[in-house]
């Protein structure tokens, strides 16, 4: 009887192992597309209301900007795998005051690539507001967005005051959408 067991399974056995291999088709591996999405925090800062006004020449600061760097942008392996590119801006405003938000993609001579902007509700002191703004990057714009290696973000207020309170504060990150 267990020779019997034996050569059943040695009849079975390569019947199993012709059958996983019959149908592996390795040439399949070259169609494989990774497409992995990257989520990073992008700006961050808070301005207090004393920003937007100078103290010594008692006159009004309608722009503050910051500058940081992307530097990965504008490599060559992303350039040709990005895809498309959410960015997210949260802003929590206790400013009595509106802002214009202005985000400036600049290119390592300083040339624009990308821009967009939005509008910053006003709040109080008491009552904080919140401002999600969305921008999406995808097609023909891609191109643009991944020749900046930095971003300008300029919040502009219409007035200013030297008694002027609250804070003005920004939180964003940045999603890719990468094909190789």
């Amino acid at each position: 009887m267990r020779k019997n067991l034996h050569l059943l399974g040695l009849l079975i056995l390569p019947v199993l192992f012709h059958a996983c291999i019959k149908d592996t088709d390795f040439n399949q591996a070259e169609q494989i597309a990774l497409e992995p999405v990257v989520e990073l925090d992008l700006v961050y800062f808070t301005l207090d209301a004393t920003n937007f006004f100078d103290p010594v020449t008692q006159t009004d600061t309608f722009t503050v900007s910051d500058t940081t760097e992307i530097r990965f942008l504008n490599e060559s392996g992303i350039q040709e795998a990005l895809k498309r590119a959410d960015f997210y801006f949260k802003f929590t405003n206790s400013i009595p005051r509106d802002f214009f938000a202005e985000f400036e993609f600049l290119d390592p001579q300083n040339q624009l690539t990308y821009q967009t902007q939005t509008q910053v509700l006003q709040g109080s002191v008491a009552s904080p507001i919140v401002t999600e703004f969305v921008e999406i990057v995808q097609g023909d714009d891609i191109l643009q967005l991944t020749q900046a290696n930095k971003v300008v973000i300029k919040i502009t207020i219409p007035s200013s005051a030297q008694n002027l309170e609250g804070a003005l504060n920004l939180q964003s990150k940045a999603t890719y959408y990468v094909t190789y």
